[in-house]
């Protein structure tokens, strides 16, 4: 078995449930020289890391876990220092009945102040942004960082794609490496299924299902995190979430080139410009290496129009949180 040699390091903000989730799968790829966890909370990123460093023996990887504990001020964030990657999961997460628009002004200070000390550190680096509300905070934070906007993405599609996927799998009986999705648009109510790239076997979806069923899928998927608080009553979800923000870490990290739909810069293409909005792109070193378009449907391309739209009266907002 060839072992890849393990290069680079990434910084996972916030040591919260989805930051720790993130930061161990990082870890158990075994292909980064380091993973540094960095929270608020004193000393508990340090415990988290040692924890996770001891199961390395078990789990046979090599990559090493370190614990930061940062203050709003910047100590701290000096561990961080030569970061390739940096994951921002720091913020609240939301409470039963909260919707992700809920966290914007308390979540937008304490991004800014996260992108402003990372880039004094890593001034190269690539951010994978997850705090909510995502759409806004993506922006935010390449604002904040002044880093080209190729390198500032949201984790969102991936996620919502996946539960899509699941929910599609659970109806028919099938397994999930069978079923293929898709959503575009924002992360929240202007999310954007894409039901003609859609396929079970390579079969239709709207051969199998009928539109009321997949538009049932749908409203299931938008609501997806919102039907994880109200089960859990404190905290959100984080084993799916963290899964996509890993997997498009390792993109960058193995410049895979892999085609994932993740929030980014979009300037033109499906005829809309200058918004940060849920599409399909190509990662690779760097972050964004281009946004891949398909061909839509009329009513689809509407839908990721009316996003854009959504999404850029916000992000407009955000500039001054």
């Amino acid at each position: 078995m060839l072992v890849m040699a393990r290069k680079g390091k990434v910084t996972v903000v916030g040591a919260g449930f989805y930051g720790s989730t993130t930061a161990l799968r990082l870890a158990e790829y075994d292909i980064f020289e380091e993973v540094v966890l960095t929270d608020i909370v004193e000393g508990k990123p340090e415990g988290l890391a040692l924890d996770m460093n001891q199961s390395r023996p078990i789990e046979g990887f090599e990559t090493k876990l370190t614990g930061a504990t940062t203050t709003a001020d910047g100590d701290g964030y000096e561990k961080t220092a030569g970061s390739d990657i940096v994951v921002i999961t720091a913020g609240l997460p939301r409470k039963p009945g909260m919707s992700r628009m809920d966290l914007i002004e308390v979540n937008a200070k304490i991004v800014r102040g996260v992108a402003e000390n990372i880039v004094k550190h890593s001034p190269d680096a690539v951010i994978v942004v997850v705090s909510n509300p995502l759409d806004e905070m993506t922006a935010l934070t390449q604002l904040a960082s002044g880093l080209p906007k190729n390198k500032v993405i949201g984790q969102a599609g991936m996620l919502d794609t996946a539960r899509f996927t699941n929910f599609v799998a659970e109806k028919l009986g099938v397994e999930v490496g069978a079923v293929t999705t898709l959503t575009l648009g924002s992360h929240g109510d202007t999310m954007v299924p894409v039901p003609s790239a859609c396929t079970v076997n390579g079969k239709p979806l709207s051969e199998l299902l009928s539109a009321e069923e997949i538009e049932d899928l749908v409203v299931r998927t938008r609501n997806g995190g919102a039907e994880v608080v109200a089960l859990l009553k404190t905290g959100s979800a984080y084993y799916a979430p963290s899964a996509a923000a890993a997997r498009m870490v390792k993109a960058i990290a193995e410049d895979s080139g892999a085609v994932m739909p993740v929030c980014c810069w979009v300037d033109g293409e499906y005829g809309i410009s200058g918004v940060y909005l849920g599409v399909e792109a190509e990662l690779g070193a760097g972050g964004i290496k281009k946004v891949v378009e398909r061909d839509l449907t009329e009513t689809e391309l509407a839908a990721l129009k009316e996003a854009a739209e959504a999404v850029r009266a916000k992000q407009g907002d955000v500039a001054n949180l």
